[in-house]
C-alpha cells in the first residue's frame, strides 16, 4: 500500500526536529555544562524522546559545531571559546543584516506585527529581570524573523551562532545589561517592522554592537 511507505518519514523528520530543539535548548541554557560528556541515553530521558530522533539530532549538532566527537572520549558538548566568541558575532553580524534585510522586504502585515510584540514581550521581561522569559522571548522573535526572511540558507548558518550567543549570555550574564539588550532588539524589530531594508539592517548593526561590546567586557576582565 502506499502510504505504508510515505507516511513514516514526515513523523521521524518531525521527531528529530523536536529532539534537536530539546537538546539545543538544554545546550543553550547550560543545563549540558561546555565540555560535559553527551550520553544518548540520558538525553533519551531528558526529551523523553526515542533514540533514533536523538540520535540525528546529535549528528546535527556535530556538523554545526555544538557537539565535538574526539577519540576516546566521545561526544561532548563544545566549550565556550571566549576569542573565537568574536568571530562568531562577526560572522553573526553579517547573516543577521542579511536576514533582517529580507525579512523587511519578504515579511506579511502579520509577521511585522508579531516580530515588534515579541521585542516588546523581551522589553517587559526585562523590565522584571525575567531572564527565562526574556530568552522565550528573544526565541520567539528569532523564529518569526527567520520565518519572514524566507532566507533558508541563511537562517541554517546562522541558528547555530545564535546558540552559541545564547549559550554565552547565560555564562557571562552577570556581566550583561538585560534592558539595553532588549531595547537593540527592539530597534531590530521597528526596523523591520517598516519596511527599509535599511533601517532594518541598521538595527542588526546595532544589536551586533551591543553583543559584540558585551564580548569584550567579558574578555578583557
Amino acid at each position: 500500500m502506499p502510504t505504508s511507505t510515505t507516511s513514516p518519514a514526515p513523523s521521524k523528520r518531525r521527531a528529530a526536529d523536536v529532539a534537536y530543539d530539546a537538546i539545543e535548548a538544554l545546550i543553550a541554557t547550560l543545563q549540558l555544562q561546555p565540555g560535559s560528556p553527551v550520553v544518548e541515553g540520558e538525553l533519551v530521558e531528558m526529551t523523553g524522546l526515542g533514540r533514533t530522533p536523538v540520535r540525528e539530532a546529535l549528528l546535527r549538532m556535530v556538523s554545526n559545531g555544538l557537539i565535538v566527537q574526539q577519540p576516546r572520549r566521545g561526544l561532548l558538548v563544545s566549550a565556550i571559546d571566549l576569542a573565537d566568541h568574536l568571530d562568531v558575532l562577526q560572522t553573526r553580524r553579517v547573516l543577521e543584516c542579511l536576514i533582517a534585510g529580507c525579512s523587511a522586504r519578504r515579511a506579511t502585515a502579520e509577521q511585522r506585527k508579531a516580530i515588534v510584540v515579541r521585542a516588546e514581550k523581551m522589553m517587559k521581561a526585562a523590565s522584571r529581570g525575567n531572564l527565562h522569559d526574556y530568552m522565550q522571548a528573544d526565541h520567539e522573535l528569532d523564529v518569526v524573523n527567520h520565518q519572514a526572511s524566507h532566507n533558508q540558507s541563511a537562517v541554517q548558518c546562522v541558528v547555530p551562532l545564535v546558540v552559541q550567543c545564547r549559550r554565552f549570555w547565560y555564562a557571562y550574564q552577570h556581566e550583561g545589561e538585560i534592558g539595553e539588550a532588549a531595547r537593540m532588539h527592539m530597534k531590530l524589530a521597528e526596523g523591520i517592522a517598516t519596511g527599509d531594508e535599511a533601517a532594518a539592517a541598521a538595527g542588526a548593526n546595532q544589536l551586533l554592537d551591543y553583543l559584540e561590546e558585551f564580548a569584550r567586557r567579558v574578555i578583557d576582565k
